[in-house]
Parts: C-alpha cells; structure tokens; sequence
C-alpha cells in the first residue's frame, strides 16, 4: 500500500555581506546534508558587497524544522555574513522573461535623474525586473529589464521617457527585451558626424572659401527643409576646378568620433557586418572604410576630368531613399533579414533608412530623425551604441586585455 506523498514546502534564503570565497560552498555543504531540491539561484556583488539568494524545496518536515534553519545560519555566519529565510510557497519558481529593455545613459547619471526614471515608470505601473551596470566609461550606463502590462502603457512609456531624458539631460532608449535583440548581425554607419567628426563637404568646401555657405545648405538639409539631392548639387557645384589631390589631403584630415574604433573592434569580434552608408563622397571614405575594414561602402562619387573635380557627382545619388535601399542590399548580399541589422545616422537623410533597420540609432541626430529613431543618444561617444546593444563595458575592456589594447583615456569635466 503506497502511503501519502509527503507534504512539500519551498525556503528563500538570502545570503548579505562581504563577498568572499567559499560563502556558496559553506551554504550548500548544509543544504546538501538535507536533501532538498535546488529550485533557483540569483547572485549579484556591487563593490564586493554580495547578495545571493537561493530557493529550495524540500519535504514541509525539513524546510518547516530547526536543524535545516539553524545549520544554514551557523554557516553563513560562522563566514561572517548575514542570513535570513523565509517560507516561499504558492510563487512561481522563475520570473517571467521581461518584456523590455530600458538603458540610462549619463555623465554622470545622478540620483535624482535615475529617481525620474523609477518614479515614473512607477506611475505607469510598470515593474522594474532587474537593473544592472553596463558601463563606467566614458559614460555611465545602466540597463533595466522590465515588465509592461500593455501596448497602450508601452506606447505612453515611449513618449515618457522621451521627455525625460530631454528635461534631464540623459540618454533613456527602450526596446524589446526578445531574442532580436541579441541576434543583430548588420550594422551600417552614416559618416559625417556620426563616424567622423565634422562634415567632409565642408573641409573640401574651404579649399574654395565656400564654407560657411556650403555649412548653411548642409545644416538645412539635415534638418529635413532641404531636399538632400538638390542640397548636394548645389554644395557640390562650390567644388569645381579643384585639383583631384585635395581628395588625399581631405582624406587623411578626417577625425573618427571618440570610440569608433572600440565599437567597430568589439562588433567585428561579435561577427557582425559592418558597412558604410554616406551621402558624402567615395574617393574620401573608401581609404577610411579599407582601414576600419568594412564589409560594406555606399557614397556618391565625384566626377574628375583631367585631374579636377567638375563640381558634379556621378551615378546614382545615395539620398535619403538611397540609404535606405543600401541598407536592404547589404542585408541582402550578406543574408542578414531586416530585423537582425542596425543603423545609426545623425540627420533627415537618415530617417529612411532608421526606419529600415530592426534597430535605428540617432546618434547626436537632428530632432526629425530623433522622432523616427527606436533610440537616441546625446553624448559623443559612439561605442555608447553598443550599450543600447546589450554590450557591457566589462565585456569590451576583457575582450581588448587579451590583444592588448585596453586604454581609458581621461576626459575632461
């Protein structure tokens, strides 16, 4: 005759104090004299201070008993660590996956802005799931993974943290914490100021003293009143008659924006492929792309007759639907879906191809692409983007120590 099942019971145990060696090993020598049931163990340590907590079950006469509680807290304190347990009965054994991702970027993220951030996704009931640090340098960024109950709260919560981190000067970006997220396998960059510093038809501009004007139709074209195909020409026609060579010189000119290197290092160790999408000009940017080693070139070409620039471009224009269909046939040529590929540009001639990608990163962006953008950041360091990624400084300072090239440098205040 089969006799009743045993009554079972389930223990929270919580372990606090100084993270040290053999605290998990201490705790388990006595959980393993018990014959309990490991259901689930979380750990984190924040400046060596360690909280670990683990759910175990067991028959109600050893959870429910003194030997099994007293053991535990003699071990952990015989450590010198601090213990509590209590009952964790009729609870699910594992969370349910969050729905969303939000990253807080700063420098520095103070208590009151973070205090915004909770406060109000606090009001829109949504529940902060877990929060962790991603980066100390050059920014400090944090990600929070969190439930949201609805489309409608998500779409207010959009809106939200917009206003947030535009009244406190913080980057706040969200998306959808799902295995897309962590499938990204195409990333396209637009080049002047996002990739580079500074707008390369400006530098070759001021050969011919046309600067200021050329600066003029470019700022109005990246802020969506210009059609960019007509601001070309006309920036364009400035050039004619300089000497092809001003090309080379312009070229070695150009400054990357601080952490393009650390960003295109870290994605290409992650196999990602990586391109270029510019509405600048190809006798510039190909000698660039050639050292960043990019899989991928799309700009607009000059013509050059007898050694001189003629002041107009050939072939197709790489427009603002230009962009877009560039970053369709890369995805194409590399047979990455839509989905899994990431754009990041700073003007209206990006809004397309944003809007294209699965994921689409303003980067120091005009306010009209800052609108369409899944994401915005407002610093100007450009491996920010792989925090949006999911990436953690950590992660990206390990991967360098191994080839030797991890170097902070110190940035001013």
């Amino acid at each position: 005759m089969t006799g009743q099942p045993r009554e079972r019971s389930s223990l929270l145990i919580t372990v606090t104090g100084a993270d040290q060696p053999g605290v998990t090993s201490a705790l388990f020598e006595v959980l393993s004299r018990h014959n309990v049931e490991l259901l689930n163990v979380e750990q984190v340590v924040i400046r060596g201070r360690l909280t670990l907590g683990v759910l175990v079950a067991g028959s109600a006469e050893v959870t429910g008993g003194a030997p099994l509680r007293d053991e535990v807290t003699a071990a952990i304190r015989g450590v010198g660590l601090d213990v509590t347990i209590e009952r964790s009965d009729g609870q699910p054994v594992m969370r349910e996956p969050s729905t969303h991702t939000i990253i807080v970027l700063g420098r520095p993220i103070t208590a009151d802005e973070f205090g915004v951030v909770a406060r109000e996704l606090a009001r829109l009931q949504v529940n902060i799931d877990t929060i962790r640090g991603v980066s100390d340098y050059p920014v400090t960024g944090l990600e929070l993974r969190v439930s949201v109950p609805s489309q409608q709260v998500y779409e207010e919560l959009q809106k939200t943290l917009a206003r947030v981190a535009a009244d406190q000067e913080i980057d706040v970006a969200i998306e959808d914490y799902s295995l897309s997220r962590r499938a990204k396998r195409l990333i396209v960059f637009d080049v002047d100021s996002t990739l580079i510093q500074g707008e390369v038809i400006e530098m070759l501009a001021a050969r011919v003293g046309a600067e200021a004007a050329v600066a003029e139709v470019t700022e109005a074209a990246m802020r969506g009143e210009l059609d960019f195909a007509e601001s070309l020409h006309r920036r364009v026609a400035t050039l004619a008659g300089l000497p092809a060579s001003v090309l080379d010189d312009v070229a070695e000119q150009i400054e990357l924006t601080p952490g393009a290197r650390t960003t295109l290092r870290t994605l290409r160790r992650l196999g990602f492929h990586c391109g270029i999408v510019s509405g600048g000009f190809r006798q510039v940017i190909e000698p660039l792309a050639h050292e960043l080693m990019m899989d991928f070139v799309a700009a607009n070409e000059l013509e050059i007759v007898d050694g001189k620039l003629t002041g107009r471009v050939i072939g197709q224009v790489i427009d603002r639907p230009g962009k877009a269909k560039a970053l369709r046939d890369f995805a194409h040529q590399a047979g990455v879906p839509m989905e899994q590929t990431v754009a990041v540009g700073d003007g209206a001639n990006d809004i397309d191809m944003l809007s294209a990608a699965g994921l689409g990163v303003a980067f120091n962006a005009k306010p009209a692409l800052r609108e369409v953008a899944d994401a915005s950041l407002s610093n100007p360091y450009l491996d920010s983007v792989l925090f949006i990624l999911g990436i953690t400084r950590g992660e990206i300072e390990a991967a360098d120590a191994i080839d030797g090239v991890v170097r902070r440098v110190e940035i001013p205040d």
